[in-house]
Order: C-alpha cells, then sequence, then structure tokens
C-alpha cells in the first residue's frame, strides 16, 4: 500500500471519528438542551436561584385616640444547617433549648446530621432545618451571642486549617436566621377588648408561585377587616454563589411589599378600661356565669366600649376555652325580661292607643287570661298609670299595655327597634336573635312578649334599641369603625352615622324618656341604685328567669339594666348585662350600682356637663374637681389591666 493510500485512509479514519464525536455531541446537546433544557435548567436555577417572599407588614388597629391595641413587629425565623455540626448537634442542642423554649430531646433530634439518597441516586444532606418562627429580635440577638461564644475544649489554635473552618462554621454559619424577615402580631394591652380585636393564625399560602406562611385573622376586627389589614406581599428573584451569599448583580425580579392599612375604630381605650374594670369587679361579686357591657354615644351609633368576661389574651388565644373567646354581646341570645316593656309602651303611644297618664287595672298582682295566670312581684297593685306600669315594671300592667296595642303592631315596632335583625356591627358571629312572625303565635304571647318572655335578644340588640328613644326615636346602625388609614396616618377611607329608621317619633321618645327617668328616681323605681348625682338618669332594668327542659328556672337568671343619661340631652347609653348571678338577681340590684361606677368615671372622663346642680358642700364629692378620677384612672396610661389577666 502506498504512503498516499495510508494517508488517505488515516485521514478517513479521522474524519469518521470526528463525524462520530460530532453526532455524539449533537445528540446530547439536542437532548440537553432541547428534550431536557426545563429539568436542568429548573436544576440549575435550584441550585443558584432563590425566590423569596416579602410579606407586608401588617396593619395597626388603633383606638379612637390613636392608642394601638393590635401591631405587627419584625422577628426572625430561626434555622440550622445540620451538615456544619458534625458530632456536636446535642451539645448545641443543650445550650438552645432553654432559648428558643422547645424540648431538648426534640431539638436534638432534628439538628441531628441525616444523609439520603435523593431520586437521582445521589447521597445528600440535610442543610435546612427550621427550629422556630416567630422569634424575637432579642432572642435571636441571644442566639448569635451565644454561638459565637461556643467553646469546645480544645486549642482550636493549634489545628489544621481545614480544623479550624470546621469549628468556625459551626459557631457563625450553622445557626442562622432565613433570608426574609417574618413579622409577628402583638397586641399591648392583653386581654383589653379582645373579643373586639380577635385574634390572628397562620396559613399557608401560594403567590407568584412560592409557598410561604402567612398572616390571617381568625376572629374579630383581624377577621373581619383582614384584607385591609394584610396588605400585599412583595417578591425577589436573585442568584447566589456557593457560600450562599446574595449575587446583587443578578437580581431578576425586586418587588416591594405594600403595607396593610390600620384600622381605627371608635371605641376610645380608656373607656374600655373602665368598662372591663367594673365588669371583672361584677363577676367577681357575683359568681357569675359571665358578664358583658357595652357603651354607646345613642346621636351616632358609636360603640365607646365593649367588653365580656371571662375574656381571653389574643397573644395566647389558643391558652383559654372557646368559650372564653365567644363574644356573647352579639353571639348569645337571652330573653330580655322586662327591659322590653319600654318597646309595647313605646309602641302603644306612639300609636295613641295609650297616654302615660292612663291608669291600667293591674287586678292586684294576679291576672288570669286564657287558662294562664300573670304575677307581679310582691303583692302586686290595684291600679297604675302607664308611667308608673315602666316605673315598677308591672307584668300585668304591660300585658294589657300590649293587649291594647294588638298582634300585628306589636310585631311591627319589634322589629322597627331592629329586634330579629342583626345590628350590622363590623364584626363576625352576630347572630339575629329570635322573633316569631304573628302566624307562629299562640293565644297567650300577647301577654307573655310585653314582659320580655317568648323572644330571643342580644345585648347589642337591647343597647341599640334603648339607644333610640334616647336619640329622639331615631335608630342608628352600629358603628365600630371611625376610619382607615394608611402606614403615613393618611385617610384612606371615613365611615359616617347611619341612621336605620324612626322607630318612633320623637315626641314620643321625650315622654318614653320623662318614664324611664322615674325609674332610676322614684321611691318606688326599680334602679333607683343607677341614679347619678350630677345626671338625670333615663333607664330600665330586666330580670328573665332562664328557659330550661322542664320550664324556667328559678335559680338561673340573666339581669340587665340600660340607661342613658343626660336624659335631656344623652351623650352615653350604657347596657350591663350578668348571666346567672349567685348574689341576689334583680337586674336594679346588682346591674345598676355596675352602671353607676361606670357612668361615674366615664362623665368625668369626658367631662360631660351636668344637668343637676351639686349640692354646695364643702367636702361633699360632688364639688371635688370634675377631673379628680380622671385623673386617677389615666395614669395607667397602658390599658393593661393587670389585675385580672
Amino acid at each position: 500500500m502506498t504512503a498516499c493510500a495510508k494517508n488517505y485512509r488515516w485521514l478517513w479514519g479521522c474524519i469518521i471519528i470526528l463525524t462520530t464525536v460530532f453526532i455524539l455531541l449533537s445528540k446530547k446537546l439536542i437532548e440537553l438542551q432541547i428534550f431536557k433544557y426545563k429539568e436542568y435548567k429548573e436544576l440549575a436555577e435550584a441550585n443558584t436561584q432563590r425566590k423569596y417572599i416579602f410579606p407586608a407588614t401588617r396593619g395597626q388597629i388603633k383606638d379612637s385616640r390613636g392608642n394601638v391595641f393590635a401591631m405587627s413587629v419584625p422577628v426572625k425565623t430561626i434555622c440550622a444547617d445540620p451538615s456544619l455540626l458534625g458530632n456536636y448537634y446535642p451539645q448545641i442542642a443543650r445550650i438552645l433549648a432553654p432559648i428558643l423554649k422547645i424540648n431538648q430531646n426534640e431539638l436534638t433530634e432534628r439538628l441531628a446530621p441525616r444523609l439520603r439518597v435523593n431520586e437521582k441516586g445521589e447521597v445528600i444532606t440535610n442543610r435546612y432545618v427550621v427550629l422556630k418562627r416567630k422569634v424575637s429580635i432579642e432572642t435571636y440577638e441571644q442566639i448569635q451571642k451565644v454561638m459565637r461564644s461556643l467553646s469546645f475544649g480544645i486549642d482550636e489554635k493549634k489545628l489544621p486549617q481545614s480544623q479550624r473552618l470546621f469549628y468556625k462554621n459551626i459557631r457563625e454559619s450553622a445557626i442562622f436566621a432565613d433570608k426574609v424577615d417574618d413579622q409577628l402580631r402583638v397586641y399591648p394591652n392583653g386581654r383589653l377588648a379582645s373579643h373586639i380585636l380577635g385574634y390572628v393564625g397562620m396559613e399557608n399560602k401560594t403567590a407568584y408561585g412560592i409557598e410561604y406562611i402567612d398572616t390571617i385573622g381568625v376572629a374579630g376586627i383581624e377577621k373581619i377587616f383582614h384584607q385591609q389589614l394584610c396588605g400585599i406581599p412583595g417578591w425577589r428573584v436573585t442568584e447566589k454563589d456557593r457560600r450562599n451569599r446574595e449575587i446583587v448583580n443578578y437580581r431578576a425580579e425586586d418587588v416591594q411589599p405594600v403595607d396593610g392599612a390600620n384600622v381605627i375604630l371608635t371605641i376610645d381605650a380608656f373607656l374600655q378600661y373602665i368598662l372591663e374594670k367594673e365588669l371583672y369587679d361584677a363577676f367577681v361579686k357575683q359568681r357569675a356565669l359571665s358578664v358583658a357591657g357595652v357603651i354607646v354615644k345613642p346621636k351616632t351609633g358609636e360603640i365607646l366600649a365593649m367588653g365580656v368576661y371571662p375574656n381571653f389574651d389574643p397573644n395566647t388565644p389558643g391558652e383559654s376555652p372557646d368559650d372564653y373567646r365567644r363574644n356573647r354581646i352579639i353571639e348569645d341570645a337571652h330573653e330580655p325580661g322586662s327591659t322590653f316593656k319600654v318597646v309595647v309602651i313605646s309602641g302603644a303611644i306612639n300609636e295613641k292607643r295609650a297616654r302615660l297618664t292612663d291608669v291600667i287595672n293591674c287586678e292586684n298582682g294576679r291576672f288570669e287570661y286564657c287558662g294562664r295566670v300573670l304575677r307581679d312581684h310582691g303583692n302586686g297593685h290595684q291600679s297604675l298609670t302607664v308611667e308608673e306600669i315602666l316605673e315598677m315594671s308591672s307584668n300585668i300592667g304591660a300585658a294589657k299595655v300590649g293587649m291594647l296595642l294588638g298582634e300585628s303592631l306589636l310585631f311591627d315596632y319589634i322589629r322597627r327597634f331592629g329586634f330579629g335583625q342583626r345590628t350590622g356591627i363590623s364584626l363576625p358571629g352576630e347572630i339575629s336573635g329570635i322573633v316569631h312572625p304573628v302566624n307562629k303565635w299562640n293565644k297567650t304571647t300577647i301577654l307573655s312578649i310585653p314582659m320580655g318572655h317568648e323572644i330571643a335578644v342580644t345585648p347589642i340588640q337591647v343597647v341599640m334599641a334603648v339607644s333610640a328613644i334616647a336619640n329622639n326615636g331615631e335608630l342608628m346602625k352600629t358603628m365600630l369603625i371611625d376610619r382607615l388609614e394608611d402606614k403615613d396616618g393618611n385617610l384612606i377611607s371615613k365611615y359616617q352615622p347611619m341612621k336605620v329608621r324612626n322607630a318612633i317619633s320623637s315626641e314620643t321618645a321625650k315622654l318614653i324618656t320623662s318614664a324611664m327617668c322615674r325609674v332610676t328616681s322614684s321611691k318606688h323605681g326599680t334602679a333607683q341604685r343607677a341614679a347619678l348625682d350630677l345626671y338625670t338618669v333615663a333607664g330600665k332594668t330586666g330580670t328573665a328567669e332562664k328557659p330550661g327542659p322542664n320550664g324556667y328556672q328559678f335559680d338561673k337568671n340573666f339581669s340587665t339594666f340600660v340607661g342613658f343619661f343626660p336624659s335631656g340631652s344623652p351623650e352615653l347609653c350604657i347596657g350591663i348585662f350578668i348571666d346567672e348571678p349567685k348574689e341576689g338577681h334583680l337586674g336594679g340590684l346588682i346591674c345598676a350600682p355596675v352602671f353607676k361606677n361606670v357612668a361615674t368615671q366615664a362623665a368625668n372622663y369626658l367631662s360631660i356637663t351636668p344637668d343637676i346642680e351639686p349640692e354646695q358642700m364643702p367636702d361633699s364629692p360632688k364639688n371635688k374637681s370634675s377631673n379628680s378620677i380622671k385623673g386617677t384612672l389615666a395614669s395607667d396610661t397602658k390599658f393593661e389591666n393587670k389585675k385580672w389577666n
């Protein structure tokens, strides 16, 4: 074979080899760039690219004067890289367990390095373990300090560089905080206004293709106004180097979050403090199942305070029973008892079926109708005027006024005053109570309803109905939210008072108010203990025996007093409700004193102008400065109500 032929053979051999290699490389490139492009792209991004969600700062909840009820503070998610700990993970667990408040054995288990084989047969270790979320900045700084000061009982300076680097990584890199700051919802006043504020929980969410844990409103204002409070999360798509450091120049997307709005309540934190303190005292004294109270501004329907006891701490709601977290003012309905007499008498006067001066035969305390016997307390009365029926709370008198009004009109006024309907308060869980239509009534229902039986109402409905009388007969919608603001205090939206309807005429309202004043001022009135030194009070008591499986239970009562003052130009309407008191049961004896305590302090705090001239006695408490109580109580500016936490 000639040299030329050999050269050609060698050349063709090279060409064949190169062509084969080219074909194989082309096939591999086609496989990598076309068929497996997506798979390898995702793998590369998983190794170098990071996506972060930046939760928006949840808006604050404030009272009408700017005091903060709820706020979010930055916290950390504490993580670990067990692959850096070697055999020292039990020692690290022992040091961190008391700081993180985690069981040491559990923490040891989570810090243990683990090897596993992935789907491709590669051996990998756990390099990212979440130890605890919602850790305060102070606690994280404590962890950093402890880790930096770790001593392993050896002279590290004599070790090779690789071993020195191992110990350095334990101190500086093994325990770390997640890149994205989290936030913790904090209620700085503890239990104060807990049933209004509600509380939050955690929920797994996905945004922009990224899974994260977000705060969600579970109850109260936190739930109803969650969308306004939560804001809009931001996100970042970036790359990191092999040391897990961000390569800032490679940030692909960087969108900042939009913080949530602040919700400003009509609640006044100091009035809330006054109310809850008195409710707690009544709860203890009466050994009651529960107590509740509401303070309303009759002219606007603004709720200035609303409290329930037992209550709970929204910082740790899970530590209280479900029953403690229920807002009984809007979620529980009871027979109202004698407070309902104002409805039937208001209707009869408004329809001119009766006048306050009309005399009603009260049958000496015993009245039989359609096989049913009605009785009055004590020895009863022969005859009473309509005004005296309200003043002395006569069951027989109220029933006869109801008969004068008639079934259809009585039902109409029940609805006019807002019963059987939700008030529309900005809180979850409100019920409408129970009001049966006339076609469901029996022959004696017309007697039962005027004395507060065969009907179930919520405390908020009772207070708003009495507030309608105080407001010249105009029923207002409950108003709990004053406005929404952005984080800089700029107004987003303003809520306005809203009239629902005229329950009765202004003339009727004035007449009923005068009769209700006798309830607290007359020697025969049922609520003399609600009378104030400097203000005329119009009010009504109620004491309802609670129904049971075998009829009414004489030893279980729901007691009420609702009143407003000054009667000529009412500024406040206050309702006090005690469920199953043990030290008495009449609303005028156990609820009226609580009303008086709340009203006296509230009037001083708000500097309400008196409508009764004080006695000119130098040492009389009536002549003391109206700021004396205000100054004493206002010293507790944090509203921590520590006494009953």
